[in-house]
Order: structure tokens, then sequence, then C-alpha cells
């Protein structure tokens, strides 16, 4: 049986300071390149044949650490948008506690977690789905039918939201 391991990147600059990143390219903090590191001698004993990863820094960073320790350096990374974070527009760089506060829970949580309640200048969780999936059923599913292990090195909203469903 194929195996589809999601991996979200390491703690980035930003993460640590709780700063909404979206589609800024933030790498990643020393604690990120550990996490990572400790990632891949978790996934010591899979064998991947194809591995992916948003075009950001923060998910690509993480790839590569794991792929180090994997010993997998010869694995060719697929990098491509339609796995990326959910566009935060108006809201990248700014703290996502002192939006919370500026703008009150209910209106926060439409932010974070609504389906179709768009960020002003950025995406709504419909828009990120709509460009995941299609390439998800296209691009990696045909391969773990075809019993391939596939890593996917992505971000928390895109992973846990889209490929699980």
């Amino acid at each position: 049986m194929a195996k589809l391991v999601l991996v979200r990147h390491g703690e980035s600059k930003w993460n640590k300071l709780g700063l909404w990143q979206g589609w800024t390219d933030i790498d990643l903090t020393k604690k990120g390149i550990k996490q990572a590191k400790e990632t891949g001698r978790q996934l010591k004993d899979i064998h991947f044949d194809f591995a992916y990863s948003s075009p950001l820094i923060r998910a690509t960073k993480t790839l590569n650490e794991i792929m180090k320790v994997l010993g997998r350096n010869d694995l060719k990374v697929v990098t491509d948008h339609a796995i990326t974070e959910k566009h935060y527009g108006i809201y990248a760089g700014k703290n996502k506690w002192q939006v919370k506060e500026e703008i009150g829970e209910e209106e926060f949580l439409k932010l974070r977690r609504s389906w179709d309640y768009p960020t002003p200048e950025g995406e709504s969780m419909k828009q990120v789905y709509e460009r995941l999936i299609p390439y998800y059923r296209k691009e990696i599913l045909p391969k773990l039918k075809q019993g391939k292990n596939v890593i996917i090195s992505s971000h928390g909203n895109t992973l846990k939201k889209k490929l699980q469903n």
C-alpha cells in the first residue's frame, strides 16, 4: 500500500513571532531546521518515490532537511504554487492575536476558518481548495494508485484542511 506523508514546514521566523505569513517567503528558524531533521529521523523507514513542496522557502527547506537525513538528495522535488499556503492578503505580516483584538472574535474566526470568506486582498479556504485539489487529483493521486510513496511539504491550512477531504 502506498504512503502519502504530509509534512507541515518547521517553525519559521514569523511563526515564532505569531505573524501571519501567507505567501510571504519567510525562512526557518534554527528550531524549524531541527524540527525538519527530527521529522526525517521519524520517516527513516519509508522509501519515497516522489517529493512535492510549496515553493516557499520554509516548506522547501523543511523538505530538503528531511531528504538529507534520509540520504535522498537524489530525489527530485517538484514545487508548485497549487500547494502553497492560504494568501492572507492585508493581514500578511501582522500579528494574528493583535488582529483578533482589533476585529473581534467572530470576524477573526471567519478569517481563519470560514470556508468561503475571503481575506481582504487574499483568498478564502474554498479558493485554496480550488487550486489544490485539481492538482492533487492530477499529479499526486495517480502516483499513489500506482503504489508509489509520496511526501509533501507544505503549510498547515493547505494540508490539514484540504488533502484530508
